[in-house]
């Protein structure tokens, strides 16, 4: 037998289908609960959007220990092998709006949500393994530079470009986002990365910095320009159907877990700073390490309510996983968790994607919009006399040392801290073809700039990861603006 439809108050609901009228022809009647209560709620459905990562998808499934670990941390859900934890995972574009386009040249972020006994644990990457900058001051100035332009409502390869030009250390990322990795054919033919440098401690409280790649186990597949073009144009949301559909048939997607450890005492001497978000650490360095693997099988219900609604924070961290000195991650600590105060509320964590699911949370955090009564007639406030909860033993993370006076600092303190060479050597690893699409790629976007120096300047950045990578860059360029005059 059907439910009864009610108003959101549960009084029952004769008719769903004709407002209340003064008369068969008459004027309509503010006394109609129904049509004000349903016309306000929908006025209200949308929230703000997310400033970055507008256009995500996302999906629950599991992460499961294959490997031990538990020597390098003590986090419960890396415990032991066969270890499983609940997940939700949420993909995204940066740059686009939530209307935009799925197959576009942009980095895509790889945000996951531990569901762990101990709290939940927040992960928050993308699909490529580093970033443009390294400092949060300048993230405000980048996403404006990469959105619409105030004036033409457009973006605008002027605006992209001359930021880059001044950001000598986005080369690197550049040259990812313009290579063949740049339009992942999917979600599930992309690897996603922690990006960040983070800390793990173990029971004895040996401290290890660690980086974490997921690979796909459904292999990198992307899409060259014109594929990306054809996508596009049929089909705006060619991942999101890509990844519900997968997940719908029983093809669940899956990654497996490998990490990069470095001693907490190598870091000092390390030819790179590893807390440069603009810098990778080579796999001869610090190879991987697998730790598990990560599957995706169940789809979201309603995706406002779990994939809009999902917020994320790379400051939710588990007893025995912490954060480490990069500065970016550093400014997102705060960052992420502020955005979805904005958006969603300080009550946000209530939400069902949010709250823990392997344990609760109990804390003193009352009122605000949205408040929920969870805790009834308990004190409101701590220490007390009331048997509320109560702070434990033992920190989350491993104490850093410190050193040196307050103020700004930009003088690298490592023997290769320039902004070029690794973005050199990531060209160089490249085969012909795919140098040459690299060339093109960025060759048709840089001509597009109207100001001479500005290409100019970035021209330099591109000569000074490699030679020959800017030798040709400049002459592709050169042609394109040439066939242009003409």
């Amino acid at each position: 037998m059907s439910k009864i439809l009610t108003t959101e108050s549960g009084a029952p609901i004769a008719d769903n289908q004709n407002s209340a009228s003064a008369g068969e022809y008459g004027p309509l009647l503010i006394q109609d609960q129904q049509l004000l209560e349903k016309l306000a709620r929908f006025n209200r459905e949308r929230i703000p959007e997310r400033v970055v990562h507008a256009r995500g998808s996302g999906a629950y499934g599991y992460f499961e220990v294959t490997d031990e670990v538990s020597q390098f941390t003590k986090a419960a859900f890396l415990s032991e092998v066969g270890k499983r934890t609940e997940v939700f995972l949420r993909f995204s574009t940066v740059a686009g709006n939530l209307g935009a386009n799925d197959a576009v040249r942009d980095p895509r972020g790889f945000a996951l949500k531990f569901y762990t006994e101990q709290g939940n644990y927040d992960l928050v990457g993308n699909n490529t393994p580093v970033f443009f900058i390294k400092d949060p001051l300048k993230f405000p100035d980048f996403i404006h530079s990469q959105k619409r332009d105030p004036f033409t409502g457009i973006t605008e390869a002027d605006n992209v470009w001359d930021f880059w030009a001044h950001a000598p250390e986005a080369t690197h990322q550049i040259t990812w986002l313009f290579g063949d990795r740049g339009i992942p054919a999917s979600y599930r033919h992309m690897n996603g990365y922690g990006s960040h440098t983070y800390q793990w401690v173990n029971e004895q409280g040996d401290a290890y910095w660690v980086k974490y790649h997921f690979k796909t186990n459904q292999g990198v597949r992307s899409l060259d320009g014109a594929q990306a073009a054809e996508v596009v144009g049929g089909d705006a949301d060619s991942h999101q159907r890509d990844l519900h559909q997968a997940i719908e048939r029983g093809v669940f997607p899956s990654w497996t877990l490998y990490v990069q450890l470095m001693p907490v005492a190598e870091a000092a001497e390390y030819r790179f700073n590893p807390f440069d978000l603009t810098k990778v650490w080579p796999h001869a360095d610090y190879p991987l390490q697998k730790v598990g693997r990560l599957v995706l099988n169940k789809n979201p219900e309603n995706v406002f309510a779990e994939v809009e609604q999902a917020a994320f924070s790379p400051n939710n961290f588990v007893p025995g996983i912490g954060p480490s000195p990069d500065k970016m991650l550093q400014g997102r600590l705060f960052a992420y968790a502020d955005a979805q105060r904005y958006r969603l509320g300080v009550n946000h964590t209530l939400l069902a994607v949010n709250a823990p699911r392997a344990t609760e949370a109990n804390n003193y955090g009352r009122d605000g919009f949205s408040a929920v009564n969870k805790s009834g007639r308990g004190k409101n406030y701590e220490p007390n006399s009331y048997d509320g909860p109560r702070q434990t033993d033992g920190a989350l993370a491993a104490p850093v040392a410190l050193s040196g006076y307050t103020g700004t600092y930009t003088t690298p303190a490592h023997t290769k801290d320039d902004d070029f060479f690794q973005a050199g050597e990531l060209y160089r690893l490249m085969s012909d073809g795919e140098k040459e699409r690299l060339i093109d790629n960025l060759a048709g976007f840089l001509a597009q700039v109207s100001r001479d120096d500005v290409i100019e300047k970035n021209l330099a950045h591109f000569h000074a990861a490699d030679e020959e990578y800017g030798a040709r860059l400049e002459a592709a360029v050169a042609k394109l603006r040439a066939g242009d005059e003409n």
